[in-house]
């Protein structure tokens, strides 16, 4: 067992290079009877990173979590954890910790029990246990609390021993099945920047099954956007919100406008009544029918009678940003601009003023009609 010192320092749960991979999966499909949850799932994740894995309900990513701990095995496909083939392995012989979004806890045991559970069952030294257990206890700034039960605890409370549980036996792997989707939303967020901090601080390498876009800007490292059983994106967040690969992650982060657009020769596209100009490398050769998107932040409003033209429809405060409903003409579908509080006194908007819109080109992305990849 390490030593306090030890257990709280950079990487104490790491043994391995951290551009090495920890985890590597191959051709995962699961199989309910007819239903296929999981589809061909291949993914890698590199030691120490922060993993989480974003979608509605039902895409599948609570699947795939369980798969990687043995709850859940897969009905093909590899589990290649640092260099071990755990396919075949039970939960039991995997090496990972996991907190579950109801917690979990046993309700007749302390927390200070609670904790050293896993400890006990590995037949632990009394002293080293104390140790470990008042060491993670503190991580979580819960001393003081080793003789309540989990009766006694807030929400936020329960899930930091949850998360001490999971972390008391020093495992590889630290899995989070939607673990604060249960609390209410400033606790959530007080919490989501303590487990983040407490991931670094480790160097655990980590996966996170959430349906909260913010969580997992928030606190990923990378992102694996997921939908009807299979992966939409990879990508770190800022890959992930400001290049969509495909109109379902443009819709799924963040807000997006999305507007029909018709091609008329090259670069230059359609959109109601009007004309929009596309560089190039936003049409990457997509002809015919497609979906522009951008996002709301990215709409610039002007007095100048050029660009395109639009009729303030309503007008949001929002703070520290007005959310302006535009119609642009000719256009049934409605547009969205997020303006900050300063350009818009400088706009001097009110309803139904007409002002010119313009997109950055850097800020535009094509889709295919169909829904697909750009």
């Amino acid at each position: 067992m390490q030593s306090l010192t030890a257990a709280l320092s950079p990487g104490a749960y790491t043994d391995v290079s951290a551009d090495e991979a920890h985890l590597s999966i191959a051709g995962l499909t699961k199989q309910f009877g007819d239903f296929t949850a999981l589809k061909q799932i291949d993914l890698t994740i590199q030691e120490g990173e922060f993993v989480c894995f974003l979608g509605p309900s039902g895409c599948g990513k609570t699947t795939l979590l369980r798969a990687i701990a043995g709850l859940a095995p897969q009905t093909e496909g590899t589990i290649v954890q640092r260099g071990r083939d755990v396919s075949a392995l039970p939960p039991q012989a995997r090496d990972f910790g996991i907190v579950f979004q109801s917690y979990a806890l046993f309700p007749n045991l302390t927390v200070y029990d609670n904790v050293a559970y896993g400890l006990r069952n590995q037949r632990q030294d009394r002293q080293q246990i104390r140790a470990r257990v008042d060491a993670l206890l503190a991580l979580v700034d819960l001393t003081g609390s080793e003789r309540k039960y989990p009766a006694a605890l807030s929400g936020g409370q329960q899930q930091r021993v949850a998360l001490s549980r999971a972390l008391a036996t020093e495992p590889g792997l630290l899995l989070l099945d939607e673990p604060l989707s249960a609390l209410d939303a400033r606790v959530r967020v007080h919490l989501r920047s303590q487990i983040k901090a407490l991931q670094q601080r480790l160097g655990v390498t980590t996966i996170m099954v959430t349906h909260d876009q913010e969580e997992a800007l928030t606190m990923a490292d990378r992102i694996v956007v997921m939908n009807q059983g299979g992966i939409e994106q990879v990508g770190t967040p800022a890959e992930i919100y400001q290049h969509p690969a495909s109109e379902f992650v443009a819709t799924f982060v963040g807000s997006m406008n999305l507007l029909d657009v018709t091609s008329e020769s090259m670069g230059v596209w359609r959109l109601g009544h009007q004309q929009l100009e596309c560089p190039n490398h936003v049409s990457k050769g997509i002809s015919g029918r497609a979906r522009l998107a951008v996002r709301p932040e990215a709409v610039t409003l002007s007095q100048r009678q050029e660009g395109l033209q639009a009729e303030v429809a309503n007008i949001e405060f929002l703070g520290a940003f007005l959310r302006v409903h535009l119609h642009l003409e000719g256009c049934v579908q409605p547009l969205l601009a997020d303006i900050s509080a300063r350009d818009a006194q400088c706009v001097e908007l009110s309803l139904h003023q007409r002002v010119s819109v313009f997109f950055p080109d850097e800020a535009m992305r094509l889709y295919p009609a169909g829904g697909g990849a750009a």
